[in-house]
């Protein structure tokens, strides 16, 4: 086959044409630190990126969900804390209005600080985390306690009216913290905000007004049970928050491995890039001098 100065000069363009499109693909990676910049590049580690990206962003969706967990167990146990002052504070006049030596009035002036108290309570269990109510199950939207205290003009007694958490409205709030794992991050209002607890306080109220020393007796002992109910509602809140701290120490790791597998796949070898980019630059720079020996001669070199 006769071999023209046309075709050498087109092999030799295509030649050049491929060593700068290698030179191209080296300093892109290079700039951008990534192995591929499409998926026509590397069509396998391109679809292992999607895996992995998937997993990695999975692992930060759970990461603020944990984020909201924290945030309903702190603020539940927050809110239980004060409730806890409020109810000792209430025992504390109970036993002083339990003794002999008060006097009636005495006792109407404990009792005034103890409808107080009632209505603090009351406030405490429509407690909201952003714009939700955490003591009413999974219908945060709706404010769990819409409470009335009315006051009798005949003796001071005072009753409760309104809508209040019940046993059977009560769903647990859940946030999923891994694939197929959730976790209830609220606490149960039975026995602390339900009408009938709040009514064992209310007639601690009308004892002391009106000076009935057996239902201040009495009052004392629902009290007790009262702030046992609130223990163990805090109890299993620091249960949660443990189990939430352990999953949240599990994530931290997963996300670290996720990101190390994703950046073995993804992420480019830059002493190696910078390494194979020096070697095509010598590489193309013979190739253009041994071109421009090629091209070199004219039809006048040969007729001299």
């Amino acid at each position: 086959m006769r071999v023209t100065q046309t075709m050498i000069s087109n092999n030799m363009l295509r030649s050049l044409g491929s060593s700068y499109s290698k030179l191209d693909k080296y300093n892109e990676q290079l700039s951008t630190g990534k192995k591929i910049s499409r998926p026509s590049d590397d069509p396998v580690i391109a679809m292992k990126g999607v895996y992995y990206r998937s997993d990695v962003t999975q692992v930060e969706q759970y990461k603020r969900n944990l984020s909201e967990g924290y945030t309903w167990t702190e603020s539940s146990d927050d809110a239980l804390d004060k409730v806890t002052q409020a109810l000792q504070r209430m025992r504390e006049l109970a036993v002083n209005g339990s003794s002999e030596t008060n006097s009636v009035e005495s006792r109407q002036a404990l009792a005034a600080e103890v409808k107080q108290l009632i209505t603090h309570l009351g406030s405490i269990g429509n407690t909201q985390v952003g714009d939700k109510y955490i003591f009413n199950g999974l219908d945060t939207t709706q404010q769990p306690i819409n409470m009335t205290v009315t006051t009798s003009a005949v003796d001071g007694q005072i009753t409760l009216s309104g809508t209040f958490p019940t046993s059977t409205t009560y769903n647990p709030f859940q946030v999923e913290v891994s694939r197929g794992v959730s976790v209830a991050v609220n606490t149960d209002p039975n026995n602390i905000f339900d009408q009938t607890t709040l009514n064992q306080l209310v007639s601690l109220h009308n004892g002391l007004q009106t000076n009935n020393t057996a239902a201040i007796d009495n009052a004392i002992g629902d009290l007790d049970k009262v702030l046992n109910s609130v223990l163990t509602a805090r109890t299993k809140i620091g249960a949660t928050e443990n189990r939430i701290e352990m999953i949240d120490d599990r994530l931290g790791s997963q996300e670290i491995i996720a990101n190390r597998i994703m950046s073995d796949n993804e992420d480019a070898d830059i002493e190696k890039v910078i390494t194979d980019l020096k070697t095509q630059e010598s590489v193309h720079n013979a190739a253009l001098g041994v071109g421009a020996r090629i091209i070199q001669p004219t039809l006048l070199d040969f007729l001299r």
